[in-house]
């Protein structure tokens, strides 16, 4: 009988409900993307299809530019301005290259050797970044001037005599030859190589190279199977960032080279600036981002790394 009138135990309480998530809340970041998305939009996709329309148009100044679809544009740009290209290609090569051998011992020292001076180093790095570009290729013209000391201790060295053989100086000249041209170029991107090399390498973890020690590894094997390959998205990243601007410079060959140094952007900014031929600097300047987007494209993957700085 106590059994059958005990009371039945208590209900626990309903669960409260549970609101959905406002839509508000949902399209929070896509409101955050949308200063960027616009800034694209208007300032990067507009302009190419604008430029991506020039190139197929026909006409004059005088007369007008027509859409007329004329893709054989393309081909009169490649086939007569050829060898800018290459020349572009190979400055710009040689210029990243360079600044690889200068920027990674300088990013290396300045990530584990630098101590108390790490940031005095580092303010010395972008310390070109306070003037202006063009002044500083100007200064390059008073570096390497005729019977100045930095031609006559190349002279010295008989430097000149293999650059002479390769075809880079003329005599006891440097100025106004490819030579001039690629040291322009290495020393107005060096400091684009060696900011990501030293942001990669600050981020190796110092215990792998007391472990290497501890297995008895050389510094130059530690350095190879070690340091380099942790390394490598900050030497993807800076040459990347050394070699497309340098390919479609025309500055430096404009100041410190000549008519044999012209490269690809001196072409296309006399086609647009002087000449008045806007579909064929139109048609070079795509002809010049679809070369760099494939070789681009080939060495990430070439390149084994995915992770860039």
């Amino acid at each position: 009988m106590s059994a059958a009138t005990e009371a039945p135990p208590p209900l626990a309480p309903p669960a409260p409900e549970t609101k959905p998530p406002r839509k508000r809340g949902r399209l929070t970041p896509y409101w955050l993307l949308l200063p960027g998305i616009l800034w694209l939009v208007v300032f990067f996709a507009l302009p190419l299809v604008y430029q991506a329309s020039t190139s197929v148009q026909t006409g004059s100044l005088e007369q007008g530019y027509k859409v007329t679809w004329h893709f054989a544009t393309y081909w009169d740009a490649l086939s007569e301005y050829w060898p800018q290209f290459l020349r572009s290609v190979l400055y710009a090569a040689s210029a990243t290259i360079l600044c690889l051998l200068l920027g990674y011992p300088l990013a290396y020292l300045i990530a584990f050797r630098a101590g108390r001076w790490r940031n005095l180093i580092m303010i010395l790095v972008i310390a070109p970044f306070f003037t202006s570009f063009l002044i500083r290729t100007l200064a390059w013209k008073t570096i390497l001037a005729d019977g100045g000391p930095v031609v006559g201790a190349l002279n010295t060295l008989h430097v000149l005599d293999v650059t002479n053989w390769l075809g880079w100086t003329a005599g006891d000249r440097v100025l106004a030859t490819p030579l001039a041209v690629v040291c322009g170029l290495t020393y107005n991107f060096l400091p684009f190589m060696i900011l990501p090399l030293y942001t990669s390498l600050e981020r190796i973890d110092g215990r792998l190279h007391e472990a290497a020690g501890d297995l008895y590894a050389r510094p130059w094997t530690t350095f190879r199977k070690v340091t380099f390959p942790l390394s490598m998205p900050g030497v993807v990243s800076g040459t990347l960032l050394t070699f497309i601007p340098a390919a479609g410079d025309y500055v430096n060959a404009d100041l410190l080279g000549s008519t044999d140094t012209r490269m690809v952007g001196n072409v296309i900014q006399s086609q647009f600036l002087r000449i008045l031929d806007y579909p064929t600097a139109a048609a070079l300047s795509f002809i010049l981002m679809a070369a760099i987007l494939a070789m681009v494209t080939v060495y990430i993957r070439r390149s084994g790394t995915e992770d860039l700085v």
